[in-house]
């Protein structure tokens, strides 16, 4: 009875279509799906808004990729064919200018003078900066920001300013403190400015020159190390050295390695402090640094092609170096997977 009755529910579908259960049939299913259209219409604001976003974002770094094409890939272009054409020199063209610069006599002494002169700022840049910085930290915020004007202060006067700046303070005749140099045995600017001395004097005037805004930078990264962990290392019973060390340092290792890569860079192209200096005690020499090297090839020999080739050279090294660093360190790695 069961059997037959469960069999005349089920209905035929007409003209042979699949089986109907009336049972089902009046069952609540899902409601309709939203049609095309206003699917269509729903995500018309989105694309709208993405659109928008990405025609903003070229809009703000259009001007950076103009000034790179002009300021940057273009002299980089230009100097890739002037050191195999030498345009307008007295050389012959080719591969010639890189062996004239790089079995030059002056180009191993210029090597030395710049390496020698990374060796003590380098190092100088990046100490002195963590440690002034960290002392920023700990002091109290209005002395923390009367600290800060002070360092950032040297670096308002920059380039062949700075370096009058330095030789007027240096100059027994000329400095303010005259008195003290005399006393340390320096009684003309020739026993001041000696070739002995250049290299610590150079170190001097780009340190000065650079280290406050690293120091307001560092001191900015500082900031965004988590109170919660410095407390846990001070309750642990860190000194402060430690907690500098174990816990601040990590957390702002990509600002310093980010300094590390600026000052290098900078350092490398040393170029106004030894040809003021030439210019106004006629010590060390017109190609003290690589760049002074250069200007002198381009300037004096008409050597274009070898004054090229020496800028590609410090190109190729600060890449390097930066490719280096980036990739040994993960730079550009993220808590994010």
């Amino acid at each position: 009875m069961s059997s037959s009755r469960s069999k005349a529910l089920v209905t035929a579908a007409p003209h042979g279509g699949a089986a109907t259960d009336p049972v089902a049939a009046t069952m609540p299913g899902p409601g309709p799906g939203p049609s095309a259209a206003s699917r269509l219409s729903a995500s018309a604001p989105r694309a709208r808004r993405r659109g928008q976003g990405q025609a903003f974002g070229w809009l703000c770094v259009t001007p950076y990729l103009v000034l790179l094409g002009l300021f940057g890939i273009g002299p980089l272009a230009y100097a890739c064919y002037a050191s195999i054409a030498n345009p307008g020199g007295s050389q012959p063209s080719g591969l010639g200018g890189y062996s004239r610069a790089f079995s030059d006599f002056r180009f191993l002494p210029a090597v030395a003078d710049v390496a020698e002169f990374m060796a003590i700022y380098l190092p100088m840049m990046v100490v002195g900066v963590i440690l002034l910085a960290l002392a920023v930290q700990e002091v109290g915020p209005r002395l923390g920001a009367t600290m800060r004007l002070m360092y950032v202060l040297p670096g308002a006067v920059v380039g062949s300013a700075s370096v009058l700046l330095w030789y007027v303070m240096l100059e027994p005749t000329l400095s303010p403190f005259g008195s003290q140099l005399r006393a340390m045995g320096f009684t003309t600017g020739a026993e001041v400015f000696q070739s002995s001395n250049l290299i610590w004097i150079f170190a001097l005037m780009a340190f000065a020159t650079g280290f406050g805004q690293w120091v307001v930078i560092i001191f900015g990264a500082l900031q965004g190390v988590p109170e919660d962990q410095i407390e846990a290392a001070r309750l642990d019973g860190c000194t402060w050295w430690q907690t500098a060390r174990y816990v601040k340092l990590p957390a702002i290792s990509k600002y310093v390695l980010y300094m590390v890569i600026m000052t290098f860079t900078a350092g490398l192209q040393i170029f106004v402090e030894p040809q003021l200096l030439y210019g106004l005690e006629n010590v060390g020499s017109q190609w003290w640094s690589l760049n002074q090297l250069g200007l002198y090839y381009a300037f004096n020999n008409g050597d274009f092609a070898a004054a090229s080739a020496l800028s590609l050279l410090l190109l190729v090294v600060c890449a390097a170096a930066a490719g280096l660093l980036i990739f040994k360190a993960r730079f550009f790695d993220t808590e994010v997977a």
